[in-house]
């Protein structure tokens, strides 16, 4: 190489360096507005390294400084490709050309392959040192960089593994370790999770490649789990899977079809085991629907005076809890009812005898429009609200509250039940079968006549009510019309109880 003077040197770095940078940060700049190209203080290294080194190979420079400015460049100019690569290939080309999305961890495994080529080019071509022979050289060197990189080779490929057979990817749902977990993201080291308590943790993918997974995402959100239950030797199986069925379709979360199943699990020495299965969409509400039919569980099998297993047991000579708070029901609570009004003091204290006390917890449905019904309810605690659907459309036409009744036509003619009665709280039900009410009208056939009479009054105040017009009807049509529902009314009661 020819020798120069110091002032060829300052003429030439003058002229060749001030534009190369100037030269650089602009193209940094146009791609940065062009292609949203994200470059960084990086890239002004390299400028920087560039544009010097660039003169010196016109002149015999120092090997140290242009060693290390060699090297500089080419690992800051590896970054540089690497902005590229990603802007280019991973985003453009891939995801919003093919619509593909490249993998995060392929990105970075690329990203480590580029940069320990970079590293072995600058020693190998610029430091003069040859990377094999150092190696063979220091057994005890190789040694520790293999067990040094086993874990990391070892986790790189199973990220493969992964990526090609697609057991899962980010935004599934998976069983890991018997938690619920999200898919966050998988990179070259370890997939990343999040459980339904918010908690992230990540697992290496060598382990989690040796796992058994199960995906509840795959291959659509819908899938099916268990809840295990317990109840006392005493309790009927049919009713205990009855009781399972209703408190599991009424949770909030549980997909009605396919519907919810229940079954016989096993015998222990103290209890038989249950398992009910339903099925739900969004595993992230996991917790809160299992709670939701764990709650509604507890308050089916109290309705249902069936108990659970305890561990110590009691003996003791008192009333049930229940039976308890039903005998502390006064009975001015019937007395206040209009279709009680008519029987004697004696009649209504059997009447609350008969009765069966029903515990509802807040958000489950008391009766069901359309549903079969042949007894009254009235309410001893609580609050209820009152809808009836209309061509698909469900509207709230009442709330009752404690002393109020509901279901009293289907109990006294068996029509099926004309509203849907949702539990607004916790509430306290008293229920009124037919059976005893059957009883009373054949020993007083007259009570017939009484509330069909009542039921008759409040039919014809509900269509006043309704009407378009507030004109008074004329007496006698009143009377005619009157008349006839009543016997309306008297004909369904007599053929409903066979009187």
């Amino acid at each position: 190489m020819p020798h120069f003077g110091f002032s060829e040197f300052v003429t030439t770095l003058i002229l060749v360096a001030p534009p190369t940078y100037l030269l650089l940060v602009g193209l940094g700049r146009w791609l940065n507005r062009r292609a949203k190209l994200r470059l960084g203080a990086s890239f002004q290294l390299f400028s920087l390294a560039l544009a010097f080194l660039l003169p010196l190979g016109f002149f015999d420079p120092d090997p140290v400084i242009f060693r290390f400015l060699a090297a500089v460049a080419l690992l800051t100019g590896t970054g540089f490709g690497l902005s590229l690569l990603r802007r280019f290939g991973w985003e453009y080309y891939f995801r919003e050309v093919h619509g593909t999305a490249v993998p995060k961890y392929l990105q970075d495994v690329a990203a480590i392959v580029a940069y320990l080529l970079a590293a072995v080019t600058t020693l190998t071509f610029i430091y003069d040192m040859r990377i094999p022979g150092l190696l063979a050289g220091s057994g005890i060197v190789a040694a520790i960089l293999g067990l040094a990189m086993q874990d990391t080779l070892g986790n790189i490929m199973a990220g493969f593994a992964l990526h090609l057979g697609q057991p899962f990817k980010p935004g599934d749902w998976l069983m890991v370790e018997s938690r619920h977990a999200e898919v966050i993201e998988i990179n070259w080291r370890s997939t990343r999770l999040r459980t339904t308590d918010n908690t992230y943790f990540d697992i290496p993918n060598t382990q989690l490649n040796k796992q058994v997974l199960v995906n509840l995402s795959y291959p659509d959100s819908t899938h099916a789990m268990r809840l295990s239950v317990a109840a006392e030797y005493q309790a009927p199986p049919n009713e205990v899977k009855a009781a399972l069925l209703h408190a599991a379709g009424q949770a909030q979360g549980v997909r009605a079809q396919p519907p919810p199943r229940a079954f016989l699990a096993g015998f222990s020495d103290s209890a038989i085991l249950y398992d009910v299965k339903f099925w739900l969409d969004d595993p992230a509400q996991f917790n809160d629907i299992t709670d939701a039919i764990r709650t509604n569980i507890w308050y089916e099998f109290q309705r249902r005076h069936l108990k659970m297993p305890t561990q110590l047991r009691t003996v003791q000579l008192a009333k049930a809890p229940r039976e308890a708070a039903r005998d502390a029901i006064p009975t001015d609570l019937l007395r206040h009812q209009p279709v009680f009004q008519c029987l004697e003091e004696d009649e209504r204290s059997q009447l609350l005898a008969s009765s069966k006390l029903l515990r509802f917890g807040k958000g489950e449905r008391i009766i069901t429009q359309n549903e079969e019904g042949d007894s009254m309810f009235i309410l001893v605690r609580g609050a209820v609200s009152v809808y009836v659907s209309r061509s698909g459309k469900s509207t709230q036409v009442a709330s009752l509250h404690a002393g109020d009744c509901f279901g009293e036509i289907s109990l006294l003619t068996g029509a099926p039940r004309s509203a849907t009665v949702v539990a607004q709280t916790d509430c306290d039900i008293l229920e009124i079968e037919k059976p005893f009410v059957a009883a009373l009208l054949q020993q007083r056939p007259e009570l017939s006549r009484s509330l069909s009479e009542l039921l008759a009054r409040r039919q014809m105040e509900t269509e006043d009510s309704l009407a378009d017009s507030a004109r008074p009807l004329a007496s006698d049509t009143e009377r005619v019309r009157r008349r006839e529902s009543i016997e309306g009314w008297l004909a369904k009661i007599t053929r409903f109880f066979e009187l």
